[in-house]
């Protein structure tokens, strides 16, 4: 019964040496081109948002005015980035932009479950 435990605490050791230090690696934030989101530079995010989009309206889960509402916002980010980029995006800036995408898919995602159609709070 020892020899079991023994073996067991063995492989439990030999796991935790090998995994330890793989955990303590930094997540590469500071990589070029890296943002928080997987790996997604901003053009992409901004790609996938406009996507996400155009796939509520398209399936109904937007109505359009929220779509339209959305979109106001997605292009005074687009802006706000064009003028960062004048002189480079510094962190700060780079920040100020996730933050706004950020809060802008949050309301993307609380539009498209909201169920605006089906109670008809809209009429077409």
């Amino acid at each position: 019964m020892q020899k079991k435990i023994l073996a067991s605490l063995a492989a439990v050791a030999a796991v935790s040496a090998v995994a330890a230090p793989a955990a303590a690696q930094p997540w590469g934030y500071d990589r070029p081109g890296y943002d928080r989101h997987d790996g997604w530079n901003i053009n992409q995010r901004q790609e996938r948002i406009d996507r996400r989009i155009d796939a509520g309206l398209r399936r109904g889960d937007l109505t359009p005015r929220e779509a339209d509402r959305l979109r106001r916002e997605f292009w005074q980010i687009a802006r706000l980035e064009q003028r960062y980029r004048v002189n480079g995006l510094n962190p700060w800036e780079r920040q100020d932009l996730d933050r706004r995408f950020d809060r802008l898919e949050a309301r993307l995602r609380f539009e498209r479950h909201d169920d605006d159609r089906r109670y008809s709070y809209y009429r077409y």
